[in-house]
């Protein structure tokens, strides 16, 4: 096996913990550098399936425009929007996990990538119904927070920036940024890998965000630095009028399929991941003083 697919290290496992029984996929620990070589296998894909990403970049760059037309005149929403487009973002990039998918039994083709999850609508509707019910609890909460600090009326949109980017109230900045990270948090740990484990397995969805919210906790320091990553390339789709989406969203999908593939391991790799290893070591002698 590759470097990749061994995962980075043989530390203990919070799965050995949790699952002795093999009901969860082992779980690879992988170094904080690893998102770098999820980018290089991501712009792979991405140069490899032609047109058929770029398909996906335009729909995320409409999403984009809508949501920047939408805040034009209602900066309060932001924190719903943000949470929608992380709702759709993710559901969006189904298609370029395929496409990611396909390349690996070389195949392609864009049509094949449209209706990849036939048969799975059941569990993406799922999480995609756990992700409508923290957009809406998020939005709530954005719409108290905002009611609270401007009992004189809602801001303009330039006025809400202005106060974002400056040491004008504070109090409103902080509170604000903190409870959109708590729900982002919450977004990110729940679907960063979950989705790309239906796609490739047909996993529930309670036992994909489970998978994934393990999965960070194992690999917190490079989940973090990924999460930070995509923010990035979504901010600089955003400062470049939506235009870098076309390139910027499919490369995040892509790459974000060689996140899940480096990550989440198959029930063949147990046997060869030492903390497993262990964890049947002493099992077999348990049962050996036992008998």
């Amino acid at each position: 096996m590759t470097h990749d697919a061994q995962g980075d290290s043989a530390h203990p496992d919070i799965t050995t913990m949790i699952d002795k029984n093999t009901a969860f996929p082992p779980i690879r620990r992988v170094t904080v550098a690893a998102p770098f070589r999820w980018l290089a296998a991501g712009w792979r894909d991405l140069r490899e399936s032609g047109g058929s990403s770029l398909f996906y970049g335009v729909c995320f760059a409409l999403m984009a425009t809508l949501i920047r037309i939408a805040l034009s005149n209602a900066p309060q929403f932001l924190s719903a929007l943000t949470c929608g487009f992380l709702l759709l973002g993710p559901l969006l990039a189904l298609g370029v996990y395929d496409i990611s998918r396909r390349l690996e039994n070389a195949r392609s083709g864009l049509l094949g990538s449209v209706f990849s999850m036939r048969g799975r609508w059941g569990n993406i509707g799922v999480l995609a119904l756990v992700l409508a019910v923290i957009m809406m609890v998020w939005a709530r909460a954005s719409l108290v927070i905002f009611a609270l600090f401007y009992n004189k009326g809602m801001p303009t949109m330039e006025r809400f920036l202005a106060q974002l980017f400056s040491i004008e109230n504070l109090e409103f900045v902080f509170v604000y940024l903190c409870v959109g990270l708590v729900f982002a948090s919450i977004v990110f740990a729940i679907s960063w890998v979950s989705i790309a484990l239906m796609l490739d397995r047909d996993t529930d969805a309670i036992t994909s965000m489970i998978i994934s919210c393990v999965s960070l906790f194992i690999n917190f320091p490079a989940a973090m630095l990924w999460a930070g990553i995509v923010v990035l390339f979504v901010i600089a789709g955003f400062f470049t009028w939506n235009i870098g989406m076309i390139v910027l969203m499919p490369w995040i999908g892509h790459a974000t399929w060689h996140a899940y593939k480096n990550v989440v391991g198959k029930e063949d790799d147990r046997a060869q991941m030492p903390q497993y290893q262990s964890s049947a070591a002493e099992q077999t002698s348990e049962q050996s003083h036992a008998g």
